[in-house]
């Protein structure tokens, strides 16, 4: 069975590509990967202990499962969202900790087709891809699909 993989990060541009995954594995008679990457975000900073500010002591572990579990929400919401007008389609949910380039560029290994959405800024900016879907076209092990953010949601949309 084909095997389409899709980029899920919440955004506009992201909903966009999953329903577009979707309604394209129903008609490939394919599956569907979605795709949730996520990271512990790193302090650029030399943080508070630095400064002698007091800080907070959370355990390292506590605070992983934390964004483990909202990606994991994030990733049901946007799946249940977009997959409420599909039906039929054989859908994982996959969460991986690790950059969402490399997640999806490890994914396109085995896969038919992988799509993401754009960065969906306006103006010049507008014009350039986002960088993980312009790292995914250049080096994706697969075919690649860069769906549009919706036009109701892009800058100065009329």
């Amino acid at each position: 069975m084909e095997q389409i993989v899709v980029g899920v990060d919440g955004s506009p541009g992201s909903g966009e590509a999953l329903r577009f995954a979707l309604e394209e594995a129903r008609l490939r008679q394919a599956r569907v990967v979605a795709l949730y990457a996520w990271r512990l975000p790193v302090a650029e900073s030399p943080g508070p202990f630095a400064l002698g500010l007091p800080t907070l002591e959370v355990p390292l572990d506590e605070v992983a499962g934390a964004y483990e579990a909202a990606a994991s929400d994030l990733l049901d919401n946007a799946v249940a969202e977009a997959s409420a007008d599909i039906a039929g389609v054989e859908i994982e949910r996959r969460l991986v900790e690790d950059n969402p380039v490399l997640a999806l560029l490890d994914a396109s290994e085995g896969a038919d087709l992988l799509v993401v959405g754009t960065r969906g800024h306006g103006g010049f900016a507008g014009l350039l891809l986002g960088s993980v879907s312009a790292e995914c076209v250049h080096h994706a092990r697969c075919p690649v699909i860069v769906v549009p953010r919706p036009r109701e949601s892009r800058p100065g949309a009329r």
